[in-house]
């Protein structure tokens, strides 16, 4: 079930971080939109843990989420333009 809830949760994180990230060079699609969020929830995660916002096996929030997914898009947008 946290598999389940995790690609849910990861779906509109990368919805809402496509919805406020500016430029045309964004992934689509449904399975790339929820890869965006799941990918921005584990590097939220992960940089709260180097930061030490939270303790080992402690996950990152919906916002948190958005907030990696958006780091995502915007890395996405300066690889994408370099081509």
């Amino acid at each position: 079930m946290n598999i389940l809830w995790a690609i849910i949760i990861g779906f509109f994180a990368g919805l809402i971080a496509k919805w406020v990230t500016p430029g045309d060079n964004k992934p689509r699609g449904f399975i790339l939109t929820t890869l965006l969020g799941v990918v921005g929830s584990v590097l939220a995660t992960w940089l709260g843990q180097q930061i030490g916002w939270y303790e080992a096996g402690d996950g990152a929030g919906f916002i948190a989420s958005i907030v990696g997914a958006v780091i995502i898009l915007l890395i996405w947008g300066q690889l994408a333009r370099r081509r």
